[in-house]
């Protein structure tokens, strides 16, 4: 992918899993939408200790954020529902 490609995934999550929002080794995204299925919670992470910054009881979608994730600190999306859901992101390369 090339600065300024859009970046996005949609995936099905099962109850209590996560989609991570981590781009490969040396390349850095701006995530500006984030959507989900069900109830879910946001952590932002290094891979070892992880920080909600979010939650929602419901389905929804975080619009217009600025999110700047790396290889080394990158988002966490948590189904929190009892059932998998849809989940998904998207954002801009930019490095």
């Amino acid at each position: 992918m090339a600065i300024g490609d859009v970046v996005a995934a949609h995936s099905s999550v099962a109850a209590s899993g996560y989609l991570n929002i981590q781009p490969a080794s040396g390349v850095e995204w701006v995530i500006h939408n984030l959507y989900y299925g069900a109830a879910m919670e946001l952590y932002r992470t290094d891979g070892t200790n992880d920080v909600k910054i979010d939650s929602d009881s419901t389905t929804g979608c975080r619009m217009g954020a600025v999110f700047h994730v790396t290889n080394s600190y990158y988002l966490r999306l948590k189904n929190v529902s009892a059932s998998s859901a849809y989940f998904g992101y998207d954002g801009v390369v930019t490095k």
